[in-house]
């Protein structure tokens, strides 16, 4: 199943399945997803946030970060995008156009199973920041 919505970021797609998602985007099955989720303790599930950053994680705003284990994991702190993302433990989350291309209206309500309209419109925004964490250092990727 894969939705299309307005993400904390820009328009997306989003799946609990990571190959549905490379295949409808047209992009290698090899190339790692943004995992999303809605609270801290989902995200703690997943990774576990190096000490000395973990003030910065939990003050970021519409940050990705890629931990040490190599997951990238973003939570949202939007309360009309939190709607979809409590109701599952994480999403993998993606841009909603084809690969390296520009964002198409027609194309992404096409590849969509369900399109999430929250009240606000399907409207490509800037992607998130993103931030390597090693165990001591941190690297801006974007």
């Amino acid at each position: 199943m894969i939705y299309l919505a307005q993400t904390d970021t820009t328009v997306g797609f989003l799946s609990t399945d990571k190959e549905a998602l490379a295949k409808a985007k047209g992009r290698s099955k090899a190339q790692p997803f943004i995992m999303v989720c809605d609270s801290f303790k989902k995200q703690k599930a997943l990774v576990r946030t190096p000490k000395r950053f973990r003030s910065l994680v939990r003050r970021a705003k519409k940050t990705t970060f890629i931990y040490p284990n190599d997951k990238a994991v973003r939570v949202s702190k939007d309360q009309l995008h939190n709607r979809l993302l409590k109701r599952f433990d994480y999403l993998y989350s993606t841009s909603a156009n084809r690969h390296q291309e520009s964002f198409d209206i027609k194309f992404a309500t096409s590849v969509a199973d369900v399109v999430v309209l929250d009240g606000r419109d399907l409207v490509p925004k800037s992607a998130s920041k993103m931030i390597k964490l090693g165990k001591k250092v941190r690297k801006m990727i974007r």
